[in-house]
């Protein structure tokens, strides 16, 4: 258990607990008490202004949601005891050095802003307005480091065998969790019992008619609404959300997990009529057919001795060496920045479509397999690169893996971080000063 030494803890204790500001007058001084400690933490403390913050924020939450809460003395101490573990996360979390920069904030802070329907600037002021904007930022910095902290160390503490992730990929479970989620809009031309030959024959012809409209590039949902609109037949039709295709009806379930976004398909005949489908998107699913390209490179960064444009014309005569004849893996071996692939001549070996930062997939995109770019630039700097290959490949396999290694993980998460938590509280001093 750690602890201070018994002069140090009281001299640490002592020097925090008179925080507060003199008024000079003249013939007298007077000390007001502006917080105080109310729990000592290994090498930090909780302040009695934080207490009261916690108390505040949970009374209110609760009093929106109408919601009831424990007695006072059982929800302070509860409340304690999470700040003391707030604590004890964060001084590990300095220790380690997790820190998050201006810049980062601000980006969490722009999303927080577009969520509320709010530009940057317009947030950051209403902010402002409501006095919170320092305590809104720190509360963010927080929040980061926790998650960033948690996520470290509990991950490495979880262990997922291949046994679990087979046994998942067979269960039944496993098979809901990582089949796909489609969504579809649909259009009924109905029919009934009733109907004549010659009725049931015209209204295939306008389920026809309607796909090939829609396949021309009418709106699906305009279309359906004119059709309804008109009322040659009964046409009815909805977005059925999203749903396995397990939930979706018997009679297209099958045909949907064949289809591709934006696909149409139909007539297609049942008992009460002809269906017209479209999918108007997916999520999930383990089918991964994915484009890789095989490519080397070589990348000159912009530093301190050497500026933007000299890296520009030290990568095109470099480039000129290689169309002279010089290997394109000596010269990268010798002269590349990106230690990842420096060793291995700028080989990159197979990327997957995505994989790249976006301007430079755009170049590599453009070039034929055997062909070497002209000088680009990225946000690292200055490249050449040269396709060697390209294919499809179906990573459907390991996609399946990883995602039911990711679910068990996330499912043992909580019970890892609940166990770490006991752990370092355990082995941490702590008092609490009344």
């Amino acid at each position: 258990m750690n602890s201070f030494g018994l002069t140090g803890r009281a001299v640490f204790t002592l020097a925090f607990l008179c925080v507060g500001l003199v008024l000079s007058a003249p013939a007298t001084a007077q000390r007001v008490l502006l917080d105080k400690i109310v729990a000592l933490v290994d090498e930090g403390v909780v302040l009695q202004s934080e207490l009261n913050s916690r108390l505040l924020e949970i009374h209110q939450r609760a009093a929106r949601a109408d919601e009831s809460l424990p007695d006072e003395d059982v929800l302070r101490e509860e409340v304690l005891e999470a700040l003391v573990l707030e604590n004890l996360q964060l001084q590990f979390a300095n220790r380690i050095s997790i820190r998050f920069d201006d810049d980062t904030l601000n980006r969490v802070l722009n999303n927080m802003a577009q969520n509320s329907n709010m530009s940057f600037d317009e947030y950051i002021a209403a902010l402002e307005r409501n006095g919170v904007y320092l305590q809104t930022r720190e509360q963010v910095r927080k929040q980061m480091t926790l998650q960033e902290l948690q996520r470290g160390i509990v991950n490495r503490r979880i262990s997922i065998t291949d046994q679990e992730i087979e046994n998942f990929l067979n269960s039944e479970m496993g098979k809901e969790v990582l089949s796909a989620d489609y969504l579809v809009d649909h259009i009924l031309i109905a029919t009934t019992e009733f109907d004549s030959d010659e009725i049931v024959a015209s209204k295939l012809k306008y389920a026809a008619d309607l796909v090939a409209r829609i396949q021309e590039g009418d709106d699906f949902v305009a279309t359906r609404a004119t059709a309804q609109e008109a009322g040659l037949f009964q046409i009815t039709g909805a977005n059925f959300g999203w749903r396995k295709a397990d939930r979706l009806p018997g009679v297209f379930a099958d045909i949907v997990v064949n289809m591709s976004i934006d696909d149409i398909e139909g007539p297609i005949k049942a008992g009460n009529g002809f269906h017209i489908i479209k999918l108007t998107n997916k999520r999930g699913g383990t089918e991964q057919i994915v484009n890789q390209t095989n490519l080397r490179h070589i990348m000159l960064s912009p530093n301190e001795i050497r500026t933007d444009e000299q890296s520009r014309v030290a990568i095109e005569r470099l480039r000129q060496r290689i169309v002279d004849g010089e290997d394109f893996g000596t010269i990268a071996r010798q002269n590349s920045d990106d230690a990842s692939s420096v060793v291995s001549g700028g080989d990159l070996e197979w990327v997957s479509e995505g994989g790249m930062p976006p301007a430079m997939e755009a170049i590599i995109d453009e070039l034929a397999v055997g062909e070497l770019s002209q000088p680009f630039r990225s946000d690292t700097g200055w490249h050449i690169a040269e396709v060697l290959g390209r294919r499809v490949s179906d990573l459907s396999g390991e996609y399946s893996r990883n995602q039911a290694e990711n679910t068990l993980r996330n499912r043992k998460f909580d019970l890892e971080l609940e166990n770490w938590l006991l752990e370092i509280r355990e082995e941490a001093f702590v008092e609490f000063i009344d």
